[in-house]
């Protein structure tokens, strides 16, 4: 089975990783290939949503990464503070049943449901991004631990209070859905910041 890879921007348009060329766009996101297995198909748009939040957020320091659009509270900064919990929550959390990391593990959620957007903006953008770097690691890390084993129907090991659990496709496909949507909360915030556009 193929190692789960993980991306970085760069100016080339194509490199060999594992005997498969990966093409990246004009801002160096990695294409998701047009006919491979699901395997590859899934985490080619996973990664493809990571690297666009990373160039969504790139380049900016605190000012820029704590600018809201209208009424709304939410920031870049919020958001990549968000999707490091959220790729702990699912990728470690849930897959493995294991507790869930610091910061997450000592906040009360019923009287901060909204923590990681709130406290964003106490964070540096280096820490606001390293940790977000780190909890993608971690992700892949246990994809590849779980693909090995019983691969995309293999189910986490907790539970939801039916006794059901999500399958490893299943949360994939949540993951590549909660990018994507905040995905579209982060163009509209970096128009606001610089004038930044596109897909």
């Amino acid at each position: 089975m193929r190692a789960v890879n993980t991306w970085t921007f760069s100016n080339i348009s194509t490199r060999d990783v594992d005997s498969v060329v990966v093409n990246f766009d004009d801002v160096g996101r990695p294409e998701p290939e047009p006919a491979v297995s699901e395997v590859e198909t899934l985490l080619g748009f996973l990664n493809f949503q990571r690297a666009t939040l990373k160039w969504k957020c790139a380049g900016l320091g605190s000012d820029g990464l704590n600018v809201s659009v209208g009424v709304s509270t939410m920031t870049l900064g919020g958001l990549l503070k968000h999707m490091t919990f959220v790729e702990n929550e699912w990728f470690w959390r849930w897959l493995g049943d294991n507790e869930r990391l610091e910061p997450w593990l000592s906040i009360d959620w019923e009287q901060q449901p909204d923590w990681e957007f709130a406290s964003a903006c106490e964070d540096s953008p280096d820490i606001l991004r390293n940790n977000w770097e780190s909890s993608v690691v971690l992700s892949n890390q246990q994809i590849e631990k779980f693909l090995s084993v019983d691969g995309l129907d293999g189910l986490a090991l907790r539970t939801w209070p039916s006794g059901e659990s999500p399958s490893l496709r299943w949360i994939l496909v949540h993951m590549i859905e909660e990018y994507a949507r905040h995905n579209g909360h982060a163009d509209l915030m970096r128009e606001v910041v610089d004038g930044q556009t596109g897909e």
